[in-house]
């Protein structure tokens, strides 16, 4: 495939690397400082786009990939408050857009684990839950995409459950949920490529799923089997569509 790069941080720069391994092709790079090579013409000469650019950018990116009648793969998250609207254009315009808060097949699966748990747990009122993420401190948005996707999964299979909120650790803003409020915990601390753990605690004892990173390599060569799996199709997916 020839692939568009909307991003090159970090990220983008790993997904290069697993892409060009498995025999694609970088023919666009976008960054904060090439703004201007966004155009029709230039998105034309890629299969497709992979996104992990910012919350700010990600938007402009998804339009420009419509216009250019690209498919786009998104790993940016902070933008899910606009999924719905988003997804009406991707499907009255006949694109093709694959989001994900995370591209891990660990994750994916550990979400997959989650959803089985809380439907257990309705049995046992006595536990209560909540998540806890930890990311380094360059992540721009609290909480993860990745922890909003597990709580809900908690949300949409325990009972007792109505809603999510988030208290970012260290801000000096307390949080004291409801009964049916699931509270996530965001910590932000150096070099600590993600990790998220969901826990149920009683009295007598705790029951704990967590999920840790160990580099960001999982999320990039997800990213480019997600653009594989992708490019031939028209319409809107979530990443868990390759896992079904």
């Amino acid at each position: 495939m020839k692939i568009a790069l909307l991003g090159y941080g970090k990220m983008g720069q790993i997904i290069e690397k697993f892409a060009l391994e498995r025999g694609h092709e970088i023919v666009l790079k976008i960054t904060v400082d090439n703004q201007e090579d966004l155009t029709r013409q230039n998105l034309k000469a890629a299969d497709v786009a992979i996104d992990f650019s910012t919350p700010d950018s990600v938007l402009k990116n998804i339009d420009a990939c419509f216009d250019a009648n690209v498919p786009i793969v998104v790993g940016t998250t902070g933008w899910y408050g606009k999924l719905q609207e988003v997804k009406n254009d991707c499907n009255s315009s006949n694109n093709t857009l694959l989001y994900g808060s995370n591209f891990s097949i660990g994750v994916n699966l550990f979400f997959k684990l989650n959803q089985t748990l809380a439907k257990l747990m309705n049995n046992y009122p006595a536990y209560e839950v909540q998540v806890e993420e930890i990311h380094h401190t360059q992540k721009l948005d609290a909480p993860s995409g990745t922890a909003i996707t597990i709580a809900e999964g908690i949300v949409d299979n325990l009972d007792r459950k109505s809603e999510w909120l988030n208290e970012v650790v260290g801000t000096n803003i307390e949080l004291f949920p409801k009964a049916e409020q699931l509270l996530i915990e965001s910590h932000r601390i150096e070099n600590i490529p993600g990790t998220h753990t969901v826990i149920y605690s009683s009295e007598v004892d705790e029951i704990e799923i967590k999920h840790t990173a160990h580099s960001r390599a999982g999320f990039a060569l997800g990213a480019v089997v997600a653009a594989e799996w992708v490019k031939d199709k028209k319409g809107f997916f979530s990443i868990t569509d390759i896992f079904e």
